[in-house]
C-alpha cells in the first residue's frame, strides 16, 4: 500500500472533521519507534498525545491484556463486575494525592471522566455552576467543549454551549498575565456572573495540555483551595495527559502542597487501550445515586488489565525518575538551541512535559508558522512532533518516557537541527 493512495481513500471516506496529521499510515510500533506502509521509520514524540508514556506494546502491557482476552472481554461491569475493577481501583485509591478515605469509578474517554466528575460534583454540592481556565482543553463533548478555554477548532459551528460554564484567565508569562491578575479576575467573576454559593467546581489542569503546557504556579492552587474551602467549592485537577510519570510525579497535582477534591485520568492509564477514572474523597464520589454514574464499556476488562500492567512498569522501570532525567536532557538541549536562536522565546515545564514556545523575534507575536516549519523539517528526518498553544506557537514533546537512551539523543539531534533551519 501507498501512503499517497491510502490519502486519497481517506478523503472520500472520512469527513474533514477528523484532522489528520501525518500522511502517511501507521502499519507497526515498537516502544518509541513507528513504521509507516512503505517502510519508513519515525521516532515518535508524540505518544499518541500523552497516551504512551509506557511505549509503544509495552510487552507486559501485551501479556497482560493476552490473558485477559482468554478470559472475558466484556460483561458490562455495571451488569456482571469483575475483581480486577476493584482491584485497580483499590490501586488508584492508595497512589491518589487526596487524603482520608477515597473512592474510584472508570470510565472510556478522558472526557467521559471530565464529564463524571462535574456531574459528580453537581450531585454532592447541589450546585450547577463550573468555573475553568483560558487555554484549557477538556474534550470534545457538549460539557467539554464548554469547559475548554479554545475556540478554534473545538467551538467553531457546535454552540451554543451548555450553560453555567464560566471562565477565568490562566497565568501566563507570554501573555502578561500573572497569578495576582487570574485571582482578580476569578473575584470579579463571582461579583458579575455567578454567586460562588451556586458554584459545584472549579477546573483546572495542573499543567495546560492543548493549552501550551503551561505550568500552574503553586500560589495559584494554594490560592484555589483556598477560596474553595471558603465558599463550599470543589476543587477538579484534569490529569487527563499529566498523569503516570509524564510530569515526573504519578500525578502532577504531587508537585503542589495543596490537594485537589477529585482528580480525572485517561490517556497513560491504559497504555494504549482507551481506560479514563475519576478519584476523589469518598463522600463526594458518593454524591450521585446508585446507577448515575457509568456507561456501556466503562472498565473494559482488557484495559483494565492493560492498567494494571502499567502502574507496575511505572513503578518497576522507575519512569518517573526517568521522567525527570530525560526532561532535564531535553530542556537543556531545547535552551543550548535558545541562545543562538530568538524565535525560541520560552522554554518551559515539569518533568518529560516540556513546551518550547515560538514567537516573531522582531515583534513578539506567536508565530504558529515558525512552528509548522520546525514539524515538517522533523518529519522528513524521522521525528514525529506535536504542537499546542492557544495560538498554535508552542512545540510539545510527549516521547515514550521508555525510549532508548541512544534513539531519544537521535531524536534530539533531530530537533535541534529543525530549530536551527
Amino acid at each position: 500500500m501507498k501512503n499517497r493512495d491510502l490519502n486519497t481513500r481517506r478523503s472520500l471516506a472520512t469527513p474533514r472533521g477528523v484532522g489528520v496529521m501525518c500522511d502517511f499510515y501507521a502499519v507497526r510500533a515498537e516502544n518509541a519507534t513507528l513504521w509507516d506502509t512503505e517502510g519508513k521509520e519515525y521516532i515518535d514524540f508524540a505518544g499518541g498525545i500523552a497516551v504512551l508514556n509506557t511505549g509503544h506494546r509495552h510487552p507486559k502491557v501485551k501479556a497482560a491484556v493476552a490473558a485477559q482476552l482468554e478470559q472475558f472481554t466484556h460483561t458490562a461491569y455495571q451488569i456482571v463486575p469483575y475483581e480486577s475493577y476493584v482491584a485497580l481501583a483499590e490501586r488508584i485509591n492508595a497512589l491518589a494525592p487526596i487524603d482520608g478515605l477515597k473512592k474510584t469509578a472508570f470510565f472510556t474517554t478522558g472526557v467521559e471522566a471530565v464529564e463524571n466528575a462535574v456531574k459528580i460534583a453537581r450531585a454532592y454540592t447541589g450546585r450547577s455552576g463550573v468555573i475553568a481556565f483560558s487555554g484549557g482543553f477538556h474534550g470534545r463533548t457538549m460539557m467539554g467543549m464548554a469547559l475548554t478555554g479554545k475556540v478554534a477548532p473545538y467551538k467553531l459551528a457546535f454552540g451554543p454551549m451548555p450553560a453555567d460554564v464560566y471562565h477565568a484567565p490562566f497565568p501566563s508569562a507570554s501573555q502578561d498575565i500573572s497569578v495576582a491578575e487570574s485571582l482578580k479576575a476569578l473575584d470579579l467573576l463571582f461579583k458579575s456572573d455567578i454567586d460562588p454559593a451556586r458554584v459545584a467546581a472549579i477546573i483546572i489542569e495542573p499543567v495546560q495540555g492543548e493549552g501550551g503546557f503551561n505550568v500552574a504556579p503553586p500560589e495559584l492552587m494554594t490560592a484555589l483551595r483556598k477560596i474553595c474551602d471558603t465558599h463550599g467549592i470543589l476543587l477538579i485537577a484534569d490529569e487527563v495527559q499529566t498523569g503516570f510519570a509524564r510530569t515526573g510525579k504519578l500525578f502532577a497535582m504531587q508537585h503542589h502542597s495543596v490537594q485537589a477534591d477529585l482528580i480525572t485520568m485517561a490517556k497513560s492509564l491504559g497504555g494504549g487501550f482507551p481506560i479514563s477514572g475519576v478519584v476523589g474523597r469518598a463522600e463526594v464520589m458518593d454524591g450521585p445515586a446508585a446507577g448515575g454514574l457509568g456507561g456501556t464499556y466503562a472498565g473494559n476488562p482488557l484495559a483494565v488489565a492493560a492498567a494494571h500492567a502499567v502502574l507496575d512498569v511505572i513503578e518497576e522501570e522507575k519512569l518517573c525518575e526517568r521522567s525527570v532525567r530525560l526532561g532535564a536532557q531535553l530542556t537543556a538541549r531545547l535552551n543550548q538551541v535558545r541562545a543562538a536562536n530568538p524565535a525560541i522565546a520560552e522554554v518551559r515545564g515539569l518533568g518529560s512535559m516540556v513546551a518550547a514556545e515560538l514567537a516573531d523575534p522582531a515583534t513578539g507575536r506567536p508565530d504558529a508558522e515558525a512552528v509548522k516549519r520546525v514539524q515538517q523539517r522533523a518529519l522528513e528526518q524521522g521525528l514525529i512532533l506535536l504542537s499546542c498553544g492557544v495560538y498554535g506557537n508552542v512545540l510539545r514533546f510527549l516521547y515514550p518516557l521508555t525510549i532508548p537512551d541512544a534513539q531519544f539523543a537521535r531524536g534530539l539531534d533531530i530537533l535541534a537541527a529543525a530549530l536551527q533551519g
